[in-house]
């Protein structure tokens, strides 16, 4: 059985009532994967916000391998003394990464999360030598409207983790940068400037689906409807 893990900001855990992308991407797998697969990870949970706490399983639609490792507020800089001993224990296969909004907007610069990235994969594959991992750069938020510096630094990681992949890439243990949905649009695929709503959840499940279809013909094109 192939086992993803997801591992995730506050974009990916989601919050009570949604659904998340990561329902979404269950949804298309399901649908089209043509193999045995589950989702793994030490956490279920969704971010209660008025407890401003992980602490909720509400979701719009429970019925789903919910596990993952995601958090409302971490990052590459967070993830990193966690994800060997994560995939270690739950004997990932697959690891599915959207990180890097929270490093560059309160911890790291460009330059220190790219270092993370590279000690992220390095533990990833101490756990696990054959590990894959998809990981798609930061998306735009409302942040990069309206705050210049931090959009220089969002433009700049973004480039430097393409050439990290491209540096650190092994075929024993393949890195796969995620394509940004090209229709991507925080003013439309969001409800907050931030967090995506369902047309975000899809859109990002897609861009995920289709890269992996593509690179590791795993999953076929995206085949959830919305």
């Amino acid at each position: 059985m192939l086992r993803f893990m997801f591992v995730g900001d506050s974009m990916t855990i989601g919050s009570a009532g949604e659904h998340t992308w990561r329902y979404r991407l269950w949804q298309h797998l399901r649908d089209s994967c043509g193999r045995p697969f589950t989702f793994v990870g030490p956490r279920e949970t969704l971010h209660d916000q008025s407890a401003d706490a992980p602490t909720s399983y509400a979701y719009a639609d429970p019925d789903f391998p919910r596990a993952h490792l995601a958090g409302w507020g971490e990052g590459w800089h967070h993830m990193v003394p966690l994800i060997g001993e994560t995939v270690r224990a739950c004997r990932a296969d697959v690891l599915l990464v959207s990180l890097g909004l929270i490093d560059l907007g309160f911890y790291t610069n460009a330059e220190q999360t790219a270092d993370n990235v590279r000690a992220f994969v390095a533990e990833a594959r101490s756990a696990n030598p054959r590990v894959r991992m998809a990981v798609m750069p930061v998306l735009h938020n409302i942040r990069v409207e309206a705050d210049e510096t931090f959009a220089e630094q969002v433009t700049r990681f973004n480039g430097l983790l393409a050439k990290t992949i491209a540096d650190v890439d092994d075929p024993r243990s393949s890195l796969l940068l995620v394509p940004p949905p090209a229709s991507y649009d925080f003013h439309v695929d969001t409800y907050d400037g931030t967090h995506p709503n369902e047309s975000g959840e899809h859109r990002i499940a897609e861009a995920f689906a289709e890269a992996m279809d593509e690179e590791w013909g795993l999953g076929g094109p995206y085949s959830a409807t919305w």
